[in-house]
C-alpha cells in the first residue's frame, strides 16, 4: 500500500473510532432516554387514569406503545404522539448551541438523536380521518453524554432551552410530560369562520358523513414567545 493509501486509511480507521462510535453512543442514549419516556408515559396514565376515574368515568387517559420507536398517549380528547428518530443529527453551525463553552469544549457534544411530540386530536385516530392535522410541540435532543435540551414554544421552553448540566432522568421526564399535557388540554377546536363552511357540494357532504374526510386541527398558540406577539394561527375544519 502507498504512503497516501496508508494515510488514507488511518483517516478512516480515526473517523469510524472517533465519530462513526460516537453517534452510536448518541443512539444507544436516544434508545434509552425514549424508554425511560414509555415507562413514564405508561406510569401516568395509570395515574391520571385512576384520579380522574373517581370524578367521571367518561374522561379517560391511556397509553398505548405503538413499536419501538412510537408511543402514544391519549389524554380526554387529545392524543400525543411520540416518535424516536432513528438518525443522529448535527446542528447548523449558525446555531447558537455553537457559541456556548460545553460545544467548544468538544464539537461530538453537538450531535443528537431527537424525540418528537406531537398533539393530534384523539377523534382524528379514531374516527380514521386521515386528513386531520397534527402539530409538532416539542423536540427533545439527546447528546452522546446523555445532556440534553428540548425545542419547543410551550412554556417549558425557557426551562430546558439549553443543554443541561446533568443527564436527563426519570423527573425531568415527568416535569417535561406534566407540562406537555397541560398545554394540550389547555388549547381548544376552534368553531371555523361562517363564510369558510357556507357552501358545499354534494360530493363533498357525502364524504363528509364518513370522517374521513374532515379536515379538523386545534389552534395552535404560542402565548408569550419571544416574536409571537401572543398571536394565534388558526387551523379550521375545511
Amino acid at each position: 500500500m502507498s504512503d497516501q493509501g496508508e494515510k488514507q486509511k488511518e483517516t478512516i480507521i480515526k473517523l469510524l473510532t472517533e465519530k462513526s462510535v460516537m453517534k452510536q453512543n448518541v443512539f444507544a442514549n436516544t434508545i434509552s432516554v425514549f424508554n425511560l419516556l414509555k415507562d413514564c408515559l405508561k406510569d401516568k396514565a395509570e395515574e391520571l387514569g385512576n384520579s380522574i376515574n373517581k370524578i367521571d368515568k367518561r374522561v379517560s387517559v391511556n397509553y398505548k406503545d405503538v413499536n419501538l420507536q412510537g408511543a402514544q398517549l391519549k389524554v380526554a380528547g387529545d392524543l400525543l404522539e411520540l416518535n424516536m428518530h432513528t438518525n443522529v443529527f448535527e446542528f447548523d453551525r449558525s446555531h447558537p448551541m455553537f457559541k456556548t463553552s460545553y460545544i467548544k469544549e468538544s464539537a461530538y457534544n453537538s450531535f443528537c438523536g431527537i424525540i418528537n411530540v406531537y398533539n393530534f386530536l384523539a377523534d382524528s385516530y379514531k374516527y380514521n380521518r386521515y386528513n386531520d392535522l397534527g402539530f409538532l410541540i416539542a423536540r427533545i435532543f439527546i447528546n452522546r453524554e446523555k445532556k440534553f435540551f428540548v425545542e419547543t414554544r410551550t412554556q417549558i421552553g425557557y426551562k430546558y432551552s439549553s443543554f443541561s448540566e446533568e443527564e436527563i432522568n426519570k423527573d425531568i421526564i415527568n416535569d417535561i410530560l406534566n407540562e406537555l399535557i397541560i398545554y394540550v388540554i389547555s388549547f381548544d377546536l376552534h368553531t371555523p369562520p361562517f363564510d369558510a363552511v357556507r357552501q358545499v357540494t354534494v360530493m363533498e357532504m357525502q364524504e363528509k358523513s364518513n370522517s374521513s374526510v374532515l379536515r379538523t386541527g386545534k389552534r395552535l398558540g404560542y402565548a408569550g414567545t419571544e416574536g409571537s406577539n401572543n398571536r394565534f394561527d388558526d387551523e379550521i375544519d375545511l
